[in-house]
């Protein structure tokens, strides 16, 4: 009796531990948000620069400057010690505001190039922040918290900065740098309840793969290692990124083109519901034990993201649901699939096959291609001659790249599952938290 109760509450402990360490997570990446997505909440009508939308060039210029943040980060978070994470994230942060203090005082178009400085840096928080939490038996939980964010405080941030310009007259270039003030408090408490965060414990690392900083050598031997799976993963994420990026970019654009243009609210009115599903779902895959199957359950959840993209594209285009079951179903498909990568599936893969190294390479190998291919959209959307409305390219571009990575992602499957005929699978460990 007296076991049975302190394993009970060894479990709540832990379970306490998931759950403040989730909430952190989520907190410290949506406030990333505030300082990243408010300007696409502005239209800025009426404003060209060299027969282009003014807006667009904003977009380009700061998911380049993210792109090459990815790039940067690809090393750079592959390689930092956890000593160094808050320093760092206070620092990215903080240029990033600085940024966009710039875009304020600095008058159009000449200010777009603060957008680019604005994205520089912000690439990189995702890997600092989840630095803090990988490699434990709950991290699908707290990767699930983290990874909820970035559905919902995108429309989050951006229904604060409609605020701010609605109630308070907070002008178009005023407006994103108003709305990081708003969230600088909140990061700060993230920030100092993740660096309170116990390090992986030894049942951690045995359930999982211990996980350490990796050198130029460690990192060709894992590109050596697992080179068809990195080109199937890139080509699906890409294909995620894409779609999912010009959603959120270009959100305020497809509204209008919709009839729901004036709304502030209709910025979270689909994405909350959103991310509670997406968190659950993922959430669950933390009671799988065994992580070869937790990660063939990723490929499931992919491709069902993929698919249920599709599938609401579709029936929105025969006319058989209307715009807001439309834009809802396609971003929980896409978030259904996007987030078991920046969560679960590099996370599981790691352990399946006991590799000793970090998320971060892998994933920002993945992110870095992906900005490639949504800065690649957007320049085709303005300069291909395509004529087409927001609403229009973004159908088109979900039934295309959806179909595509369904195909990606069962490839994946077949290839990881032949790969264990040829490993010595390791022996399964208890993964609950």
């Amino acid at each position: 009796m007296r076991v049975a109760s302190w394993l009970s509450g060894q479990y709540r402990h832990r379970m306490a531990i998931n759950l403040l360490a989730g909430g952190a997570a989520f907190l410290a990446y949506a406030s990333m948000y505030a300082f990243r997505k408010p300007f696409t909440a502005a239209e800025f009508t009426g404003l060209h620069f060299a027969g282009v939308d003014y807006k667009v060039w904003l977009v380009i210029a700061q998911v380049f400057g993210y792109m090459l943040s990815k790039v940067r980060g690809i090393t750079w978070i592959a390689e930092m010690q956890r000593q160094n994470r808050a320093r760092a994230l206070a620092g990215l942060i903080g240029f990033s505001w600085l940024a966009l203090l710039g875009f304020a005082l600095i008058p159009a178009p000449w200010n777009i190039a603060c957008l680019f400085l604005n994205g520089l840096p912000l690439g990189m928080v995702w890997g600092v922040i989840f630095g803090y939490i990988e490699g434990r038996r709950g991290t699908e939980l707290m990767g699930a918290f983290m990874c909820a964010s970035f559905i919902v405080a995108s429309g989050v941030v951006k229904t604060v900065g409609k605020y701010l310009m609605v109630r308070y007259g907070v002008s178009e270039f005023w407006m994103p740098f108003a709305t990081g003030l708003v969230f600088v408090p909140p990061l700060c408490l993230a920030t100092w309840m993740l660096e309170r965060l116990p390090a992986p414990s030894a049942e951690d690392m045995a359930a999982r793969s211990a996980r350490m900083p990796m050198d130029a050598k460690s990192r060709s031997a894992f590109l050596a290692r697992f080179l068809p799976a990195v080109v199937m993963i890139v080509m699906a994420y890409i294909a995620l990124t894409v779609m999912r990026d010009f959603r959120d970019n270009f959100a305020a654009e497809i509204w209008a083109d919709l009839g729901r243009g004036n709304s502030a609210a209709v910025f979270t009115q689909t994405e909350v519901p959103i991310a509670i599903a997406v968190l659950l779902i993922t959430a669950c895959t933390m009671a799988v034990r065994d992580n070869f199957k937790a990660l063939m359950l990723n490929h499931v959840m992919i491709f069902g993201g993929f698919a249920i993209a599709l599938i609401t594209t579709w029936l929105h285009g025969m006319g058989l649901i209307d715009p807001v079951w439309w834009v809802g179903g396609s971003g929980f498909g896409l978030y259904l699939a996007y987030v078991p990568y920046n969560c679960t599936f590099f996370e599981r893969m790691l352990a399946s096959f006991q590799v000793a190294g970090n998320v971060g390479f892998i994933m920002y190998i993945s992110d870095a291609s992906g900005y490639m291919g949504s800065v690649a959209i957007i320049l085709f959307k303005e300069f291909s001659g395509v004529h087409l409305s927001w609403a229009a390219f973004y159908a088109s571009t979900v039934v295309a790249l959806s179909s595509i990575g369904m195909l990606i992602t069962l490839s994946s499957a077949f290839y990881f599952k032949a790969k264990t005929r040829r490993t010595d699978m390791p022996a399964v460990m208890p993964t609950l938290a």
